[in-house]
C-alpha cells in the first residue's frame, strides 16, 4: 500500500512537472528581418531598431531586457545613446513581449541560443561596426552564461545589474518552497501586488510600464522556478567572465540587494587582467538605465564605449575597493 502510495505521488509530481516552452526542431535559416529575427526553429521574435537619425552608428548595442519586459526596456537609453552615434537592437526574448509563447518560461538553453543566433546575425549585416552586448536584470543573466558557454564575436559587454540572485544568497526555506510550488501547482500565477519593492525612482517610467499592455503583470511559479535556475546559472558563470566587459550597479537596489551583488563581486576574477570594469552608482535603482539619474550612467556607458580604458565621467568606479572590502 506505501509503494503504492508513492508511485501515485511520483506520477502526481511528474504530471505537474514546471512547463517549459523551449526552441523546436531547427527547420529553417536564422535571419534579421526588418522588425523581426527569425530563429532556427521558425519563431519570429520582435525586433526593435533604435539607431542616430543621421549617419551610420559608430556603435551597436544587442540588447536584452529584463524578466516579464520586453524590446521597449530600450527606447529611453537610446535616446540618449543615439545622440552619441550609438545604435541598440532589442528583440523580444521568448516567453516575453510579443513572442509567440508569451507567459511561459522557454529555458536557459533556449534564451542562450536565441542570444548566439542574434549576434550572429547582427555581426553579419553590420561587420565593420563594432558590437556590444546589452543586458538589463535578466538579461544580463542570459549573457553571463551565454558568454560561459561559448564566446561570442562581440567587442565587449555591459551588463546593468545582472539578475544573480541564486538560490545560495536566499533565505533557506525559499528554494524549497518554490520547487515544491513549481512541480505541483506550477500554472498558478503571482504578482508583485502588495510588496514593497521600488525598481526605480522614475515613478512617471513605472506608471508608463503599468499601463503597457506588452509588460507581464504576473508570472507563472514554473516561469520563477526558470527564471532562479538562470540565476543560478548566471552566478556560478561569474568567476569565469571575461572582458571587456563593463558591470554596472546601483546601491538602492532593491530585487538584486547589496548582499546579492557583494556575492557576485567576491567570485569575480581580477578585474583588471579580466578586462573588467565596475562601477557602482549610490542613488541607482534596478532600472539603472530608466532611472531620474539614467544619463549619469549612460554617459559612463558611452564613454566607455569610445575608450575602453579612460575614466568614467561619473567617477562610480571609486566606491567599487569598499565594497569588494565588505564596506557600504
Amino acid at each position: 500500500m506505501r509503494k503504492r502510495t508513492v508511485a501515485i505521488l511520483i506520477l502526481l509530481a511528474a504530471a505537474c512537472a514546471p512547463l517549459v516552452k523551449s526552441a523546436g526542431p531547427e527547420r529553417i535559416e536564422p535571419a534579421l528581418l526588418a522588425n523581426h529575427v527569425r530563429m532556427a526553429d521558425g519563431v519570429e521574435l520582435k525586433l526593435a531598431r533604435f539607431v542616430p537619425k543621421e549617419g551610420a552608428p559608430k556603435a551597436i548595442f544587442l540588447a536584452l531586457h529584463g524578466y516579464n519586459d520586453y524590446r521597449n526596456a530600450f527606447r529611453e537609453p537610446a535616446r540618449y545613446l543615439n545622440g552619441k552615434g550609438i545604435g541598440i537592437y532589442a528583440y523580444d526574448q521568448r516567453g516575453f513581449g510579443e513572442s509567440p509563447s508569451r507567459g511561459y518560461w522557454p529555458g536557459t538553453r533556449t534564451l542562450t541560443q536565441d542570444l548566439r543566433t542574434a549576434a550572429a546575425l547582427v555581426r553579419r549585416a553590420h561587420p565593420e561596426t563594432p558590437l556590444y552586448l546589452l543586458g538589463n536584470s535578466m538579461g544580463g543573466a542570459v549573457i553571463l552564461v551565454a558568454m560561459n558557454e561559448t564566446p561570442m564575436d562581440v567587442d565587449g559587454v555591459v551588463l546593468a545589474a545582472p539578475a544573480v540572485r541564486s538560490r545560495e544568497t536566499m533565505f533557506f526555506f525559499t528554494p524549497m518552497s518554490l520547487w515544491i510550488a513549481a512541480h505541483t501547482i506550477p500554472w498558478v500565477k503571482l504578482s508583485g501586488r502588495g510588496l514593497d519593492i521600488h525598481p526605480s525612482d522614475n515613478l512617471e517610467m513605472l506608471k508608463r510600464l503599468g499601463r503597457d499592455p506588452h509588460i507581464l503583470k504576473e508570472s507563472r511559479i514554473d516561469a520563477l522556478y526558470g527564471l532562479v535556475n538562470l540565476m543560478d546559472a548566471a552566478l556560478q558563470a561569474t568567476p569565469r567572465i571575461r572582458g571587456p566587459v563593463l558591470l554596472l550597479y546601483g546601491e538602492q537596489d532593491q530585487l538584486i540587494t547589496n548582499d546579492v551583488f557583494r556575492a557576485m563581486l567576491e567570485r569575480l576574477p581580477d578585474p583588471k587582467p579580466a578586462g573588467l570594469r565596475i562601477a557602482i552608482y549610490e542613488k541607482g535603482f534596478h532600472m539603472l538605465l530608466r532611472d531620474l539619474e539614467a544619463e549619469i550612467v549612460l554617459e559612463d556607458v558611452a564613454a566607455w564605449v569610445g575608450d575602453r580604458e579612460g575614466a568614467l565621467p561619473s567617477g562610480a568606479e571609486g566606491t567599487v575597493t569598499a565594497w569588494i572590502d565588505g564596506g557600504e
